[in-house]
């Protein structure tokens, strides 16, 4: 593993760009589950989420995720906005079943709710070459495009 890769995309841009991907997944999953916000908060108390809202905007996660990592030179719209990119460890490009592993892998820690995506993505503020856990997983790194 060595030294970290020179152009290491900065925590805070990766943090700005997650956001924006985020807000981008949830504009384009709440058409289809704004019925959710009916049941999630009903008298002043949490009821039970409805399984197929939470799987619906899951599996539009992760394919915004993969398919614009796989196919978008390791970009998504937020990464692109704020000038990074995802690439394999030695450099290169990734590939498919690459970006399916780290988008699998963050997928699962984030089902976890908060611990698991904190630990993800806490992992990014102690690591020398500021991997979230999805990235080790991967073999992946964040870089300035």
């Amino acid at each position: 593993m060595g030294l970290p890769p020179p152009g290491l995309a900065g925590r805070w841009r990766r943090l700005f760009a997650g956001v924006l991907d985020w807000l981008i997944v949830n504009v384009i999953t709440t058409p289809f589950t704004w019925t959710t916000w009916t049941y999630a908060w009903d008298a002043g108390v949490w009821a039970r989420y409805p399984v197929e809202h939470t799987f619906f905007a899951g599996l539009v996660a992760f394919l915004y995720f993969w398919l614009l990592h796989a196919f978008w030179n390791g970009q998504t719209l937020g990464k692109k906005l704020f000038g990074i990119r995802v690439v394999a460890e030695s450099g290169g490009s990734m590939g498919v079943g690459q970006v399916a592993v780290r988008q699998a892998v963050e997928s699962v820690l984030v089902w976890f709710c908060c611990l698991g995506a904190l630990l993800d993505l806490g992992w990014i503020l102690f690591d020398p070459r500021k991997q979230a856990l999805h990235d080790k997983a991967a073999r992946t790194v964040v870089v300035i495009a």
